[in-house]
This record gives C-alpha cells, structure tokens and sequence, in this order.
C-alpha cells in the first residue's frame, strides 16, 4: 500500500522526530511504500497567498503552486499525520498544508453549491499525535484536533475507511518509560496497518 506520511515537528531530535521514525520505520518492515513528507525538512510554505484565494475555485489554476504535493495525495492509498498539538490545534505548518493543498477538485468536489469527498482513493487513515495538556483538560476544550480528524478527514476518504487516533497526553510530565511504551504502541499499530 503506497502511505503518506505528514510530519510537521520543526525539531526532527525531539520526541515527535522519534515517533516520525518509528512510524515510517514499521510501514517500511510491513511492506509498504511510505512517501515520508517531513514539512519542516521540504520547507513546505504555509502561508495560502492573495493569488491562491483568487484562484481557490479555479480547478485549471488552483493547484499549480503546490502540484507535488498534490500528487503525492493524489497517489496516496493511506494517509498517516505525525504531529504535536499545540495551544489544542495543529502546528501552523499542518493547518497550511491543508489550506494549500486539501483544494476544490482535491480533496473535495464542489458542485452547484454541494461538497462531495473527493480522496476516496485513501482507504485508511491514522494520527499520531502528542498533547501538552492533560487527556481530561483536552477533553474540556473538545480537544479540536481529534474532532477535525475523526469528522472532517475522514468525510473525505473512502466510506467506513479505518481510523486510527493514538495520542500521548501530558507531554510535559509522562516519564521516559511512558514515552517508550507509547513508541511501542505506536510502533505495533503501524506494522499491522
């Protein structure tokens, strides 16, 4: 199964880089072909343009400022996000990789005012994620970025697709030996997805 996997950690030494390891790592031991797309190393601009909001709707033009990325979606089978959570939504580089590349004629379809799915070729779907807050002070804010993943993500893949959502609360007080059994989870689950 070809697999892209979005890392967005601008420190590839920290915690985050060694789960971006460990998951590209056990894809690679199963068998599958990963497309290892680490935004910080690609130097993936975020920042969605005055010209690209001016061309959002336009399918001839919309996509020409980030083609390769959208061709790596676009082959994608699977799509994995490895990425911390920060002040409880996605990194800043995350949130314009989505603006920029999840485009009409993308990621969804447009038409007479309907959005339809449009990535149905993306069978299964993981994130990996870690959380400065706790899981009950996550669960108080609604912790948004599980939301957006387990609803808005998945409406756009294929119907009844798996879902994977593995997180590690608490970033700022777990110890070394929960930080290696969350590697080993996550670790686990990658080789069997």
């Amino acid at each position: 199964m070809r697999v892209l996997v979005i890392f967005a950690h601008p420190v590839a030494e920290s915690f985050g880089g060694a789960l971006h390891r460990t998951v590209v790592e056990a894809l690679t031991a199963a068998g599958h072909e990963v497309d290892d797309c680490d935004l910080y190393a690609e130097d993936f601009q975020p920042v969605l343009t005055r010209q690209e909001r001016l061309d959002y709707h336009n399918l001839a033009a919309n996509r020409q400022p980030v083609e390769s990325y959208v061709q790596r979606l676009e082959r994608a089978e699977a799509l994995v996000l490895v990425h911390p959570v920060w002040n409880y939504g996605f990194p800043a580089i995350l949130k314009g990789y989505f603006d920029r590349v999840f485009l009409p004629g993308v990621s969804f379809k447009l038409e007479n005012g309907a959005v339809s799915p449009n990535l149905q070729h993306i069978t299964k779907l993981a994130a990996i994620v870690t959380y400065g807050g706790t899981r009950w002070r996550t669960f108080l804010m609604g912790n948004p970025p599980r939301r957006l993943f387990m609803r808005m993500l998945r409406a756009l893949v294929k119907p009844f697709a798996p879902v994977k959502f593995l997180a590690l609360y608490d970033m700022n007080n777990v110890g070394e030996g929960q930080r290696q059994a969350f590697l080993e989870q996550v670790r686990r689950q990658m080789a069997n997805f």
